[in-house]
């Protein structure tokens, strides 16, 4: 017996389903490539030394912050180390910033500088423009309709712990 002829995790999906699904799979694996693509170009807007994954890190803490790093541990599904460099690098960027924790002294808080958060705010209405130029045939209950379902679609994803 081979890999190939042992049963899978997917063998019980309805058949009635299952080219449904390899269509999104496709269309989700198009949508993270580009994902991945516009994230490090966005980053590259904020700064042109930012690294990979800075954009997302700066992101993250404007809207949650000011936070320890476990947090973006935690938050991002990033590894401790690769945190701790990306943090310090983007501080000596000048994008973020560490302040002591008032609940505990020996850790720290990182925040989003004030120009980290105008440069944020500057690629943020940027994009509004992008998506709107890309979108300008769809009627805004068209956009509203797949907001609803990427968003059924990542609590779906959630409730999974993916």
């Amino acid at each position: 017996m081979t890999v190939a002829d042992e049963p899978a995790e997917g063998d019980h999906i309805d058949a009635s389903r299952v080219e449904s699904l390899i269509r999104l799979e496709a269309e989700v694996g198009v949508l993270m490539r580009r994902a991945k693509r516009a994230m490090r170009d966005r980053g590259r807007m904020l700064h042109p030394d930012l690294p990979p994954g800075g954009y997302m890190l700066l992101t993250w803490v404007a809207e949650h912050g000011p936070l320890r790093a476990s947090a973006l541990v935690d938050g991002l599904g990033i590894d401790k180390g690769a945190v701790s460099r990306m943090v310090q690098t983007i501080v000596d960027l000048g994008l973020l910033e560490r302040h002591p924790d008032p609940e505990d002294g020996r850790a720290s808080l990182v925040s989003v500088t004030a120009d980290a958060r105008d440069r944020l705010d500057r690629v943020a209405r940027e994009r509004r423009v992008h998506f709107n130029d890309r979108l300008a045939g769809w009627s805004p209950d068209d956009i509203d309709r797949l907001s609803a379902m990427l968003s059924r679609y990542n609590e779906a994803l959630e409730r999974q712990g993916s």
